[in-house]
């Protein structure tokens, strides 16, 4: 096989995933600048859109600490790649993910969330018998209505619960404000964030004003980083996916950073001169929360996926792209679309400077 690595993104078989780096540079820098320069917060980027070691090993030399993975087999990739403080923003639940999750604390000082006392326990046996000590973050529902323990009280009263269980080390509180991503009005996001994050920082000092240790107040995703970062009490965002950058994130969520992922597809067919066909579907880049973009085609009617195929109508005729040839998407989601592909193309100026092994693809459990 002939390596794609010094060829034009151009010249790729398709469908294939990529990256500009510098544009993805770009974007992992403002986004350190705000976070870390700017407001002094520590950044663990999640990396459940990213999916590669290589990006993380990028965004810690740029500023983060650490990482926030969603599912424990993630965490064990991140680990692999040399990555010690490691983040687990979920709840790991059953006797098989307990014993592994304290079998990776002896490769990598890992966080789990816990949200119940039986859940806590059931970590707290594995890991005495293991011989460690597992750091946990109690998450707080802060309004989004998911996951989490109630503000205040009820997070206070598991607290006090968790720090008899020698096995564990209660080490703060987490939560994620999505119910303000998808405000736009700047003002109005902030009093959402301020509200929502707010309440996060007042539990967290009350579980100190009650005498237990509670250093780490984690938050903030990429639709709301800016504001959490600004909020005292914070001490860690956990924002990611920016570092790509999509459709959704800019249309949705207000966020203003550059596409730095795309998809390369070919042209397939013409059936007729406002209509492109490409060989990219949902199977390559998910419409779920955004369509994709295709660049340089003039202005769409309608732009839609199905499983193997993409169609685009035209509002004027476009005879210039022919079967065979090569059309840029900008991703819909990014979250949506990494997992979906076995490597990522890491270009420069365009041209293919490494091959990225999707390494995360697949780890579910």
């Amino acid at each position: 096989m002939v390596t794609p690595v010094g060829r034009s993104k151009w010249d790729l078989d398709t469908p294939a995933l990529c990256v500009e780096l510098t544009t993805m540079d770009r974007n992992i820098k403002k986004m350190a600048d705000i976070i870390v320069k700017q407001n002094g917060v520590g950044w663990r980027p999640h990396t459940k859109g990213q999916k590669v070691p290589a990006v993380a090993w990028k965004e810690i030399e740029a500023g983060a600490f650490g990482v926030t993975c969603a599912k424990l087999g993630e965490a064990e990739v991140m680990a692999g790649a040399g990555i010690k403080d490691i983040l687990i923003a979920n709840q790991i639940v059953g006797a098989e993910k307990v014993t592994r999750l304290v079998n990776l604390r002896c490769h990598a000082d890992v966080i789990v969330a816990v949200d119940s006392i039986e859940n806590a326990r059931a970590i707290d046996a594995a890991a005495r018998e293991k011989g460690v000590q597992m750091r946990v973050l109690v998450e707080v529902n802060t309004g989004m209505g998911r996951a989490g323990t109630d503000l205040g009280e009820p997070t206070l009263a598991l607290y006090r619960q968790i720090v008899d269980l020698p096995g564990l080390k209660p080490s703060g509180v987490m939560g994620w404000e999505a119910h303000a991503t998808t405000v736009l009005d700047p003002t109005k996001k902030r009093e959402v964030v301020e509200k929502a994050v707010g309440g996060l920082v007042e539990t967290a000092r009350m579980i100190r004003s009650a005498g237990m240790p509670a250093p780490i107040v984690s938050c903030g995703g990429t639709g709301t980083y800016w504001v959490s970062a600004t909020i005292p009490g914070v001490t860690e965002i956990q924002a990611g996916g920016g570092i790509f950058h999509d459709v959704h994130y800019s249309e949705h969520y207000g966020v203003q950073h550059e596409f730095a992922m795309t998809m390369m597809t070919t042209v397939t067919s013409r059936p007729t001169p406002t209509r492109i066909i490409c060989d990219s579907g949902e199977k390559t880049m998910s419409s779920k929360q955004a369509i994709p973009r295709p660049l340089n085609v003039g202005t769409t009617t309608r732009v839609g996926l199905s499983a193997e195929h993409a169609r685009i109508e035209l509002e004027e005729p476009n005879t210039a792209l022919k079967v065979g040839d090569k059309l840029e998407w900008i991703v819909g989601y990014s979250d949506f679309t990494t997992f979906l592909h076995e490597e990522m193309y890491a270009t420069r100026d365009g041209v293919v400077e490494q091959v990225w092994p999707v390494l995360g693809r697949g780890k579910l459990r």
